[in-house]
């Protein structure tokens, strides 16, 4: 007797005899996967200076000093020292004169005086910047896959020349 098949091809256990076996082989597939780098294009990467004009206004601040001899020609003891009255710098410039007997005499006073000023200074000046191009160049001779394998669009890159 043969063992019957239902409507979805399995096997029907009940009618098939106990002495008979059935053997049903099992199969399995395996899937080799191999990648390579494939180059496709290369990148050529240049850089190109701009140079542009631009206003540079700013304020400076400026000081200048305006110096005024003050003659004194008084007789003093010691040696006077520099000293600031206000913002004004006083040098003491001496001399000795001969007498009989010996004595510092005030020749002058050096006033200096520090004057501050803010001023608008204007310049043009040459600004540069640089910009890097990107350029694809194809391959002379575009590289045949090996063994059969295909090369897989959706694969980063892994080095660019």
């Amino acid at each position: 007797m043969n063992p019957s098949l239902d409507h979805l091809g399995a096997l029907d256990t009940a009618t098939t005899h106990v002495d008979r076996e059935t053997v049903i082989p099992v199969f399995e597939e395996e899937l080799s996967v191999a990648k390579r780098v494939v180059e496709t294009s290369r990148v050529q990467v240049s850089r190109v200076t701009h140079q542009h004009q631009q206003l540079v206004d700013e304020l400076l601040q400026l000081e200048k000093v305006e110096v005024e001899r003050v003659p004194v020609d008084r007789p003093i003891e010691t040696m006077p020292s520099i000293r600031q009255e206000g913002d004004v710098t006083i040098v003491p410039v001496v001399e000795e004169v001969l007498k009989v007997e010996r004595r510092l005499v005030l020749k002058e006073e050096v006033h200096i005086r520090r004057i501050r000023q803010t001023e608008r200074h204007q310049e043009l000046v040459s600004l540069r910047r640089q910009e890097a191009l990107v350029s694809r160049l194809p391959i002379e001779q575009p590289a045949t896959p090996e063994d059969g394998a295909q090369p897989n669009a959706t694969e980063p890159r892994k080095e660019i020349r």
